[in-house]
């Protein structure tokens, strides 16, 4: 079990959040496999302040889309607090501050990963959102900034000194972004410096690499993120391994046309046909990794653009 804040979870894998990805229909699609907590896609503080119509799309949410996840990027008090203001008429159960995102786009305005260079400036934004969240606050970061300041320790103390009820540790620095290896001592450190509960992300691509996690790091948690991109059995997966020490089988190639036939019709359902067809095509390239003979319906869907060609695509993949 693990328990964040007031939030109690049955099991201890998370859904991290992705942008473009994490969306309704894949949260709930990622929890028929066992994800218990998921999170919505990264919200801007300044797009939630406006009250931009993406992002209100973003922040859909049904009943069994429970418990969720919010998870803040932003630089100016100002702003985060109007955030906070807004999302008293939303119901979630984590408020997540996000110090880790490594584009450019991201650090250049301060925000993101840019804060762990800053760590007086992230406690002091922590503390803001500790004082006006109803709902337990956690933050995200990073192993550090390069290789010559990984400083996750540090800001893993002031962080838990703000207040944060759980500490997210991507194992990497800003300049590494996702290549490279990740920084297992790093996480250890922080696990060993708070009493807060660490969830740890970092190349949790199967059961095995969790376990690794787990057993190197000592962290309380792992949060999946692309180890989940067209593999939402991962959960199924890891929590068997770990229960265990038994390989989940990978679901046979009918499981996976039927998954994706799921996941399209309830992004179509979402998002209305052109949209929910044309957004699904990155997840039908994941999907279809590894299916024999299936590049040339990639190619093919990069095209599509209704639920008539993207389900004609499928059952030309069904006879592969």
């Amino acid at each position: 079990m693990l328990q964040i804040g007031k939030l109690k979870l049955r099991q201890s894998l998370i859904l991290a959040p992705m942008a473009g990805i994490t969306d309704l229909p894949f949260r709930l699609l990622c929890r028929e496999f066992g994800c218990e907590l998921a999170f919505v896609e990264m919200l801007n503080v300044r797009s939630v302040s406006y009250k931009s119509k993406k992002t209100k799309q973003m922040l859909s949410t049904v009943k069994r889309d429970s418990p969720l996840g919010i998870q803040l990027l932003g630089f100016e008090d100002k702003f985060i607090i109007k955030a906070l203001d807004i999302l008293k008429s939303h119901k979630f159960d984590i408020l997540d501050f996000n110090a880790a995102c490594p584009a450019k786009k991201v650090t250049k305005r301060g925000e993101g990963a840019a804060l762990l260079r800053q760590p007086k400036k992230l406690q002091a934004i922590l503390r803001i959102l500790v004082k006006n969240s109803t709902s337990p606050v956690t933050v995200k970061i990073r192993a550090g900034w390069d290789e010559h300041s990984v400083n996750a320790r540090e800001v893993a103390l002031i962080s838990e000194d703000a207040g944060v009820d759980a500490i997210f540790v991507h194992g990497r620095t800003k300049i590494q972004e996702y290549r490279g290896p990740v920084n297992y001592e790093a996480i250890r450190q922080v696990k060993k410096a708070v009493k807060v509960p660490v969830i740890a992300s970092g190349d949790i691509f199967n059961a095995v690499l969790a376990k690794k996690m787990l057993d190197e790091t000592g962290c309380d948690g792992l949060a999946v993120a692309r180890g989940a991109l067209g593999n939402p059995w991962i959960f199924k997966e890891i929590s068997r391994f770990l229960k265990d020490g038994a390989i989940e089988p990978r679901p046979s190639e009918k499981e996976i046309i039927d998954t994706i036939v799921e996941h399209l019709n309830s992004c179509i359902d979402f998002y209305g046909e052109r949209g929910g067809a044309v957004l699904f095509r990155k997840f039908f390239a994941w999907y279809t990794k590894g299916f024999s003979g299936s590049r040339k319906l990639r190619e093919k869907c990069c095209r599509a653009k209704t639920k008539k060609e993207m389900s004609g695509i499928i059952e030309e993949l069904s006879k592969l």
